[in-house]
């Protein structure tokens, strides 16, 4: 071998490969428009009809969850709140089962229902993370809403059906509109944090601090938008609920699975 060949060919052979982005890494918040979170309720449409039955399945635990607490709302209301904290527990992990499929769609790869099944293995540390500050939040609104309760009605907490009186009662008003404050303003908290970080997980191995303020960035950043995406959410959820048996979840359930994937990519872009 020629002497003056030899640097070259050492240096050749001894060149390492591109290192891995780390979830760490520099990313863009990018700019959505006004139409964004339509094409992301088309673009899970699409991913819910290519795998129907799967999706499906995916739509029952929503569909279950929102019968328990419809019949302990009438039966046993004070059982409510801590059955919430328990649906906030499981919702990450049936979602991200659904990111799962979106995921493997938007790669041309084939869908695999028993991966989508166990795709929060690899996430638990991170996803636990989230779900407690969930659970956190969750109990605080809790604690607001019974000081309120303790401040509006002073002859004690009422029945499910004592509330709903108060609710639709114009001598009330007081206590609906702090009632519905409130509760917006935890609600968009929950928002902020979650809305693009769980699909960041699956995606990015991204540790829970990152994708909540990668999150909350998102929000910052596309606060129009994002208000639109979460009003969206609101009132297909509403109107799954309006329909016999609450049977809208089991369709709407998925489809928000599949478009909160979809709003993620448009959001955020990694080098």
């Amino acid at each position: 071998m020629p002497r003056d060949l030899t640097p070259t060919l050492l240096v050749a052979t001894a060149q390492p490969q591109a290192p891995l982005v780390s979830a760490a890494a520099p990313r863009e918040i990018l700019v959505l428009s006004w139409a964004a979170p339509f094409n992301w309720l088309h673009l899970g449409w699409q991913d819910l009809m290519a795998h129907p039955g799967t999706s499906l399945f995916y739509g029952l635990p929503f569909w279950c969850m929102a019968l328990v607490l419809h019949g302990l709302f009438h039966t046993e209301p004070e059982y409510v709140m801590p059955l919430v904290s328990g649906c906030l527990l499981a919702g990450p992990f049936v979602a991200m089962g659904l990111h799962d499929m979106s995921r493997r769609r938007e790669q041309g790869q084939a869908a695999d229902f028993m991966a989508s099944l166990t795709c929060w293995k690899p996430h638990l540390r991170s996803l636990g993370l989230l779900v407690g500050l969930l659970v956190v939040l969750e109990l605080m609104w809790g604690r607001v809403s019974l000081v309120m309760l303790a401040l509006f009605f002073d002859t004690g907490l009422p029945t499910s059906a004592g509330l709903i009186e108060a609710a639709v009662n114009v001598d009330n008003l007081d206590f609906v509109a702090a009632f519905v404050a409130s509760t917006s303003i935890f609600a968009l908290l929950v928002f902020t944090v979650l809305v693009v970080s769980i699909p960041m997980v699956l995606d990015r191995e991204t540790d829970a601090l990152t994708a909540a303020i990668i999150s909350a960035e998102v929000v910052s950043l596309n606060t129009g938008v994002m208000l639109l995406w979460g009003a969206m959410i609101v009132a297909m959820t509403i109107l799954s609920l309006l329909l016999p048996l609450a049977l809208g979840l089991l369709v709407a359930g998925p489809l928000l699975g599949h478009a909160s994937w979809h709003s993620y990519k448009a959001s955020v872009r990694w080098p």
